[in-house]
């Protein structure tokens, strides 16, 4: 497929106009970026694994009935999807403590929380993603108390339907970000579930060892990126097509280290 106009640069992913009104192509980068993009890095075929993930998870949700963005996947790095109007909310929903939950409120990394949380950042990068409240949100007309309440349902929705997914191939599913828009149909708006879901925006944690398999190998120095995103690949059956060269799992990574 041509080249299309680009209509948006993120820190991971570009936008270019779609085929067809309505519609954008998402293509996926290699760039990492942390801490608002104060860190900033490249974890090769992160773009290809994250695109594969992301369509197997959305076209999971989608069978369940839970309403998205996405199209088809086009290519190694390309999916076609929706053109919506974001919501300038990023959605973080918490099974565990860790991150900035753990240093705010002092719990130590890896407790199971007493219930699932939900928690509102205003998605601004030059003011950090500041934390906000249902109230700030219905003061400054971000969004109306219905489309809450559908948010909110649908990150439950999603939560409980990743947490068995990923319980079913040993991995817990500690906490995830979500991006919703507006899809407008006779001048009524419904909400959707857009942008992604990988491991650059989920805590995915092996069930046995603790072990990180997500950005956060990335964010702390630990090393192994590439290959944590391959095995979360590689458990949800997936066969990531290699771009960039062959993809290997972790086990072999580790084996041809001496690990």
């Amino acid at each position: 497929m041509a080249r299309r106009r680009q209509i948006y640069e993120g820190k991971a992913k570009i936008l270019y106009e779609g085929p067809e009104p309505g519609t954008l192509i998402q293509y996926f980068k290699d760039d990492a970026t942390a801490f608002n993009a104060q860190k900033k890095g490249t974890i090769n075929g992160k773009g290809v694994l994250n695109n594969r993930i992301s369509e197997h998870i959305f076209t999971m949700l989608d069978a369940i009935g839970v309403p998205t963005h996405f199209i088809r996947r086009l290519n190694m790095r390309e999916q076609l999807i929706r053109q919506v109007e974001i919501v300038p909310i990023e959605v973080v929903v918490r099974n565990v403590a860790a991150g900035s939950l753990s240093k705010r409120l002092g719990i130590e990394e890896g407790v199971k929380l007493p219930r699932t949380i939900i928690e509102y950042y205003y998605k601004d990068d030059a003011l950090g993603d500041p934390m906000i409240t249902d109230e700030h949100i219905a003061a400054f007309g971000w969004a109306s108390q219905e489309e809450m309440h559908d948010i909110a349902d649908l990150a439950i929705r999603v939560n409980d339907f990743l947490s068995g997914l990923f319980a079913g191939v040993g991995i817990r599913l500690v906490d995830f970000k979500l991006e919703f828009g507006r899809i407008w149909d006779n001048d009524f708006g419904r909400i959707i579930l857009a942008d992604e879901i990988s491991p650059d925006g989920c805590r995915l944690w092996d069930m046995d060892t603790n072990e990180k398999m997500d950005k956060d190998r990335f964010r702390r120095d630990l090393g192994g990126e590439a290959e944590a995103y391959q095995e979360v690949a590689r458990r949800l059956g997936l066969m990531p097509e290699g771009e960039d060269g062959a993809v290997l799992d972790l086990d072999s990574h580790r084996k041809r280290r001496g690990k």
